[in-house]
């Protein structure tokens, strides 16, 4: 049940996304992952694929297999690759983060390794200054691991580990232009999404660049992110 009273939305019917290799990607999400291929569209005048797997809960995920589409641009299309996902461009699809009950999310770590997938270790999203720790914090409040798919597409395994975490989000009307006759206030982004993905994007003009070490206890990963330093104006 929502609170919106324009549409009777129920959830994400399916993403689309888009692959190099048909048979590749079947086998990934059917035979690893264990998604049941679910339907297969031949597409017209020999356009290509479309076919969709079993998500869970009424979801599901589908790919385009097109002969002829560009070669994939992580950083641009899609995330760069590492040991988390990185920037990504305006429009472009970040990662698909898929819900997980949080009692298997240390099962389903051992499992990805067992097939053989190069995941992170269990991130706990927190408050904390950096927002993510290796270890359980008491804002903790949700866990995710994260890999690829044989094209580059990131993927987030996540358990919440509350029903549903509202903190950190601000409601103010200024904070969306144009949304300030509605009644209430629209809804921002969580204040640690937000604030992350503003510090690791570079913004070279007017300012300088510098590097950012995010360091998590026992250096299980060590990222490099470029981020805008400004100078100080001094009178």
């Amino acid at each position: 049940m929502t609170n919106n009273k324009e549409f009777d939305f129920q959830g994400v019917n399916h993403l689309a996304l888009v692959c190099k290799d048909m048979a590749r990607t079947v086998d990934f999400y059917t035979n690893v992952l264990g998604m049941p291929l679910i339907k297969c569209i031949e597409l017209p005048n020999g356009m290509g694929q479309h076919f969709f797997f079993d998500l869970g809960n009424g979801d599901s995920l589908a790919f385009f297999w097109f002969p002829n589409a560009p070669d994939a641009q992580p950083g641009v299309s899609s995330a760069a690759h590492g040991v988390l996902p990185g920037v990504s461009a305006h429009g472009s699809m970040n990662h698909v983060a898929i819900n997980v009950p949080a009692d298997k999310i240390n099962e389903y770590y051992e499992k990805l390794l067992a097939k053989g997938i190069k995941a992170s270790r269990i991130i706990n999203h927190d408050d904390s200054p950096m927002q993510a720790s290796l270890e359980m914090t008491p804002t903790t409040f949700v866990r995710s691991i994260y890999f690829y798919d044989p094209d580059g597409i990131a993927l987030e395994l996540a358990a919440w580990k509350h029903a549903r975490h509202t903190g950190g989000c601000r409601r103010e009307a200024d904070a969306c232009p144009g949304q300030s006759a509605l009644s209430g206030a629209c809804e921002v982004a969580t204040r640690q999404f937000v604030e992350t993905r503003r510090r690791v994007l570079d913004h070279r003009a007017g300012g300088m660049a510098h590097e950012l070490s995010v360091r998590f206890p026992g250096e299980i990963f060590h990222r490099r992110f470029s981020v805008h330093a400004r100078q100080k104006q001094h009178g």
